[in-house]
């Protein structure tokens, strides 16, 4: 599956925060953690990651959900639909919820992650998947390198 050229935009559920993205993606995931399948209320949630400086939104946003102090999860204030998370390791790039995108379908997850909680029946066409995670910020490059070859 080819993906569009950017701009990428989006909207949340009632259309009170809109994204806008600039940028091509970094990496597209499909994460099977338990945290995930609670925020997403089913089997793995969805992300597509960009390069911060790439993403824009309008609109009022919270922080929600899991918190800590190595990772922010933004939410719509209206409806709360979950919109981004960010990481404070990794402040250049941002987790966009992928249905968040106008353009959601073309966006397939690359890799899959924390495969050790996946749901016995779930059946996600990534190339490359793991137990937990990427173990080091070169593997994880490695995984980025790889995808903006497809």
């Amino acid at each position: 599956m080819s993906i569009p050229e950017p701009p990428f935009e989006g909207a949340c559920l009632c259309g009170a925060v809109r994204v806008r993205v600039t940028a091509s993606p970094l990496l597209t995931v499909a994460c099977h953690c338990r945290d995930c399948q609670k925020f997403s209320a089913s089997a793995f949630s969805l992300t597509t990651m960009f390069p911060s400086d790439s993403f824009s939104y309008d609109g009022e946003l919270v922080l929600g959900g899991l918190r800590s102090v190595e990772r922010a999860h933004y939410f719509c204030k209206s409806c709360l639909n979950f919109i981004y998370s960010q990481l404070k390791g990794a402040p250049e790039r941002v987790n966009l919820r992928t249905s968040i995108l106008d353009q959601a379908a073309s966006f397939e997850p690359f890799l899959e992650v924390m495969t050790e909680a996946k749901m016995p029946w779930v059946d996600v066409p990534a190339v490359r998947s793991y137990s937990r995670f990427p173990e080091t910020p070169e593997e994880l490059q490695s995984l980025m390198r790889d995808y903006s070859k497809r």
